[in-house]
């Protein structure tokens, strides 16, 4: 994988990395985040901060967006006590790694016959733990910031035709990461 810069500009650049592959090793891909946010993790602390003072407490700030293959990398804010709502799989697969907090990721599983939820897992994700899910349309999932005092931030990364979050609050109209934080946006066709 080479050098890099740290911080959320590191994050991007190996998910772009890895997720140009028709199968991505998702594996592969959680390790290096893992171990950029266990290396660098007061300069993403700092990365955030700035978001948090720029853009408000809760919001979804685009890193990336790509059409070829569609893929979408972003930073969550979760505040805390904030009521989140569950969250479908919409695309190929999704990946999301703890950047600063700790979370509980609880996941669902829709029975196709009376189409009621059962509890199907629960992780509990602190800085450079990720949590994928491959396509599974009966699956659900939501993340729940387990502090009481501070937000808890994600990577999300999916893979998807229409990743339009319109689960999350506030969607996409949340904030956009502040230019000198996100550098030129990448969009291939």
């Amino acid at each position: 994988m080479g050098q890099r810069m740290h911080g959320l500009k590191t994050l991007r650049d190996i998910v772009l990395e890895y997720g140009m592959a028709a199968h991505p090793d998702l594996a592969a891909m959680a390790r290096e985040l893992g171990r950029v946010v266990h290396r660098n993790g007061a300069v993403i602390a700092r990365r955030l901060n700035t978001l948090q003072r720029h853009c408000g407490v809760s919001g979804y700030w685009s890193l990336a967006r790509q059409r070829q293959p569609a893929l979408h990398v972003a930073v969550k804010a979760w505040p805390t006590g904030a009521p989140v709502p569950l969250c479908g799989q919409a695309g190929d697969w999704e990946l999301e790694l703890a950047l600063h907090g700790a979370l509980a990721l609880e996941t669902w599983r829709r029975d196709p016959l009376t189409g009621s939820l059962v509890a199907h897992g629960r992780d509990w994700l602190g800085p450079g733990d990720a949590r994928w899910f491959e396509h599974d349309a009966a699956l659900v999932h939501r993340c729940r910031n387990l502090s009481r005092r501070e937000t808890a931030y994600t990577l999300h990364v999916c893979r998807s035709a229409d990743a339009s979050h319109r689960d999350i609050p506030g969607g996409e109209t949340a904030g956009w990461l502040p230019p000198a934080l996100a550098g030129p946006r990448r969009i291939a066709s």
